[in-house]
């Protein structure tokens, strides 16, 4: 209720300096004095693992795992932390997060700023995780293998993530996309499965994808990840696209979040839950801001969902609103759990 009025307060920082003090205000409180109570009726279960409610926060908020306890104070199911490389980077020149204020989305232009998995993971042991921890892992930007460091980051957040995410969908690492496709793609998901089986825990493996796929494109993920043992798609990263955008700053170069990104988040959900014939869970990402929205998206097969850019612009408590709307929405329905609603439509 709060945040409306400090809102002007926070946009009056820049971009970066204000996500960096939210990370640190997030961390410091660490969720004292919440518990997480959730609808029944939003429990779900998704490569064996027990999610207490289908939203939660995507990759790329926490990059470096600081604010885990904090984020799951907030009333989400799951929070993935990363994008992790194998070695600390600085990423790419600032300024490189601009708000797009009138269009509510935000561009970035990162480039997986972060202080590397092992300076990461003792944050993930002395965590509470009051819920799903996912760990998100990619590459470095002048790594000569970029295979093998997804190999390390697999292996080594797979002794202690609830599941692990290979993110391959970043626009902002030069050629990263480019593992998307054909061998590329097979040689990466062949390791990272062989990897996430060094623990004994083996820990489901999620992959990420970006939206500027074609369909061509989008049926080869599909075959690839249905025959590498993916467990799970999230779809998808920032947009390359800008549609219909008013605010000055679209021009900026970079990745594209928020609502703008809804339309093509959404159909590239319908595409994907076409190509794998619903043979694996979807998780859907890109301007959810609302119950009604993470509604449709669950309608339109997603098993669950993530925010990132809307908590920009809503607040920290969205998550607690998406979750009392959707289990609204549910009732509503007739449907007893969020499974029977994935998509319906």
């Amino acid at each position: 209720m709060l945040f409306p009025l400090i809102r002007p307060i926070v946009f009056a920082l820049d971009a970066e300096r204000a996500h960096g003090l939210t990370i640190a205000l997030l961390a410091a409180w660490g969720g004292r004095g919440l518990t997480q109570s959730s609808d029944p009726i939003l429990r779900t279960n998704i490569a064996g693992l027990d999610f207490a409610s289908p939203v939660g926060l995507a990759a790329g908020v926490d990059k470096d795992g600081r604010a885990i306890d904090g984020f799951f104070g907030l009333g989400l199911g799951s929070v993935e932390i990363g994008t992790l490389t194998p070695l600390p980077q600085a990423g790419n020149p600032r300024p490189r997060i601009f708000r797009l204020r009138e269009d509510r989305g935000v561009i970035n232009r990162l480039g997986f700023n972060n202080g590397g998995i092992d300076a990461a993971l003792p944050r993930v042991n002395t965590a509470r995780r009051k819920g799903v921890l996912g760990i998100n892992v990619g590459a470095n930007k002048d790594s000569a293998d970029r295979v093998a460091d997804y190999r390390i980051g697999v292996e080594r957040a797979a002794a202690i993530a609830d599941y692990v995410t290979i993110n391959i969908s970043s626009p902002n690492t030069p050629g990263l996309r480019d593992l998307q496709h054909g061998s590329a793609l097979t040689e990466l998901l062949a390791a990272a499965d062989e990897a996430r089986r060094i623990p004994i825990q083996r820990p489901p493996l999620f992959l990420k994808v970006a939206p500027d796929l074609n369909a061509r494109e989008i049926d080869g993920i599909a075959r690839a990840a249905i025959a590498h043992n993916v467990d799970a798609l999230i779809i998808s990263n920032t947009t390359l696209s800008r549609p219909g955008l008013t605010s000055a700053r679209a021009i900026e170069t970079g990745g594209l979040s928020g609502a703008p990104l809804a339309k093509l988040a959404r159909q590239r959900l319908g595409d994907f839950r076409k190509a794998t014939g619903a043979a694996l869970p979807l998780i859907s990402v890109g301007g959810i801001g609302s119950a009604e929205e993470a509604y449709a998206r669950i309608r339109g097969g997603a098993s669950l969902v993530q925010l990132y850019t809307a908590l920009v612009y809503e607040g920290p408590g969205l998550p607690r609103r998406v979750n009392q709307g959707l289990a609204r929405l549910l009732r509503r329905d007739g449907f007893a759990n969020i499974e029977d609603a994935v998509g319906i439509e």
